[in-house]
């Protein structure tokens, strides 16, 4: 059986700890791999020869370093088939939502190809009489991201890309249920001509996360994942005296007005509620129709759409809309919180929680349900579900609507299905949430703005990616200068091309 390691130093290594974690086929219930899982000693091994390979890196000027982007680019695009196909293998996703994965990270790729001008500083002369202040942005030295399974190529580009981009080593630990696109984005961007030692993908589990939290070289730590391990993460980290930004659960609700094109509206909750088997951490799981008449109108056109998604394994073609949950852990939760939502009183309109598979009834697959009369006194209310459920949480008014959203401790991602310019316009300006989408069901970011959530979604100050993905893994220097001395003789003639 196949046994994936570590990437140390530009080569494969070995560890050493003896322990490993299973890694399955989720459509198939099976043990496919094992993941080596590291130990203290060799996570701060890792860090060591990071700090001694990132000194040569720093002193790279950005232009060389945005080259290395663009050759890292160019071999993604070259590698998208491959990178897709193990993300599919492990994390269980279609192909058509694989390529998507790689793609959203390598936009973040692009835009630190501008990293020069991103690690700009600023300058002022004669601050003073006869002096000139300026600022440097250098550095941290020693990062490290702890990324999800749901995302195995995105979301570790959205750490490596910005952070090695201004000069920083990286120490990259991915989830250890789908190791295999980080060592692939390791070999890629050694190709690309990234020095060996300055990306160090460590395997492991929480051991491995205490041992980077509590490495005191490590000077910041970027998360994603539950809210519970992101707090945690947040607080160690901060306690240790390092930067963090940490990005936790959240429950996104969509306002659907009387006004909207219900048809659009339901294709964008089908699409933003189903696609990745509802794995996604901007997946819309609440819909919250203003009036009754607009409820029976979306629930009228829900029925039909959701009962004709396919659910299959990725290698039964792209026209398979979602594939199976993680794990057998996963799809016991998700068909548990189902269970209390119809024992809590909520109106289970369609009901996966049966859902089998010829030829694949080991996997870690779940229908798609939806549940209509959900309150917020319910489980599967409050609670991230993190799977293919849709709930129909039906508002009085506008006001009603935005208030559930206001009072609800996720602050993620929201939108508006509205044709009203005010309403749309109100709702972005009072809602107290980080990503807001109008007649836009899954509001991520651009890769040239920023991405992060509001309230228990999210922990610290700066977000991935964009420019506060630079400000985060730099750290600025001010200069305040004055001179004495005359201007010296002499001059150099010969025009001198860039090292």
């Amino acid at each position: 059986m196949q046994e994936i390691h570590h990437y140390i130093d530009g080569t494969e290594s070995k560890g050493t700890s003896g322990r490993f974690a299973d890694i399955y086929n989720p459509a198939t219930g099976e043990v496919q791999a094992k993941v080596a899982l590291a130990t203290k000693d060799e996570l701060d091994a890792a860090v060591e020869k990071a700090a001694a390979a990132q000194v040569g890196w720093a002193a790279t000027n950005p232009q060389r370093r945005a080259r290395v982007m663009m050759k890292f680019a160019a071999l993604i695009n070259e590698n998208m088939d491959v990178l897709a196909e193990l993300v599919s293998r492990e994390h269980g996703k279609t192909l058509p939502d694989a390529r998507g994965d790689v793609q959203r990270g390598l936009e973040v790729v692009e835009v630190c190809m501008g990293a020069p001008n991103m690690l700009k500083g600023e300058y002022m002369n004669d601050g003073g009489p006869g002096i000139d202040l300026y600022s440097m942005r250098q550095p941290l030295g020693v990062v490290a991201g702890i990324t999800p399974f749901n995302f195995p190529a995105m979301i570790p580009l959205w750490k490596m890309a910005p952070a090695l981009a201004s000069g920083n080593a990286m120490i990259l630990k991915p989830s250890e249920r789908c190791p295999s696109t980080s060592m692939k984005l390791a070999e890629l961007l050694k190709e690309a001509g990234l020095p060996d030692g300055v990306l160090q993908v460590v395997n492991g589990d929480k051991e491995v996360v205490d041992a980077i939290l509590d490495n005191e070289t490590v000077q910041a730590v970027g998360f994603v994942g539950s809210t519970p391990i992101a707090q945690y993460i947040y607080g160690r980290a901060a306690t240790n005296g390092k930067r963090a930004q940490c990005f936790g659960g959240a429950k996104n609700h969509m306002i659907i007005m009387p006004d909207a094109d219900m048809d659009k509206a339901a294709d964008a909750l089908v699409g933003a509620g189903f696609g990745a088997a509802g794995e996604r951490c901007m997946a819309i799981s609440v819909a919250v129709p203003v009036g009754d008449k607009t409820a029976d109108a979306l629930i009228e056109r829900l029925i039909p759409r959701i009962e004709a998604l396919k659910v299959g394994p990725y290698t039964a073609g792209d026209d398979v809309d979602f594939g199976p949950v993680i794990t057998a852990q996963a799809k016991a939760r998700i068909n548990g919180l189902v269970d209390s939502g119809v024992e809590q009183g909520a109106k289970l309109v369609i009901d996966g929680r049966n859902f089998s598979l010829q030829g694949y009834e080991d996997g870690f697959f779940v229908g798609p349900s939806l549940f209509d009369n959900v309150t917020p006194d319910m489980d599967i209310y409050k609670e991230e579900i993190f799977g293919p459920v849709l709930s129909q949480v039906r508002a009085k008014s506008y006001d009603e609507a935005l208030d559930l959203i206001m009072k609800n401790n996720y602050g993620n991602g929201t939108s508006i299905f509205t044709a009203d310019g005010d309403t749309a316009r109100d709702f972005a300006n009072k809602v107290n949430v980080g990503m807001v989408g109008i007649n836009f069901p899954i509001p991520v970011p651009l890769s040239y703005f920023t991405f992060g959530g509001w309230k228990k979604s999210a922990f610290g100050d700066l977000n991935q990616y964009g420019p506060d993905a630079f400000r985060f893994y730099t750290k600025t220097k001010t200069v305040t200068a004055r001179w004495f001395s005359g201007i010296k003789e002499g001059g150099e003639f010969a025009f001198k091309a860039m090292d």
